[in-house]
């Protein structure tokens, strides 16, 4: 079974940046980084994922659904899997309110990648 990262953002340059940041882990199967362009698009894939989903990578400003407005929704589905949420602005309301409605943490724009690494490192050794 493969080990999955699901980013959700509606910027379409998003995926060619994660790629470009984790190619050697995706070139390895190390593990699979999908994509979602929307929050109703992430609940479906979250919904019917057979991979082991390791963590969910969420901007909250989108349209329609924002990420904050998804977040219940998909800890009611799978509480186990750790969100952390992306935001341009990394103010202590947006925090609290992450924080609150059940995100591990909160990444601020532009993303420190070296953190991410880490956090991701950690998750797909656990899950080994």
């Amino acid at each position: 079974m493969s080990i999955l990262v699901l980013v959700v953002d509606d910027e379409p340059d998003v995926e060619t940046l994660f790629r470009q940041q984790f190619r050697r882990d995706l070139r390895t199967h190390r593990f699979v980084m999908d994509f979602a362009s929307s929050a109703p698009d992430a609940l479906a894939r979250v919904g019917d994922t057979r991979e082991d989903l390791i963590l969910i990578l969420s901007d909250i400003n989108m349209p329609g659904m924002n990420g904050l407005e998804m977040l219940p929704k998909v800890r009611a589905m799978r509480p186990e899997v750790p969100v952390i949420m992306i935001t341009a602005y990394g103010d202590a309301d947006t925090r609290r309110r992450a924080l609150e409605g059940g995100a591990s943490g909160l990444l601020t724009k532009p993303i420190d990648f070296s953190l991410l690494r880490e956090e991701i490192d950690t998750r797909v050794t656990a899950a080994n």
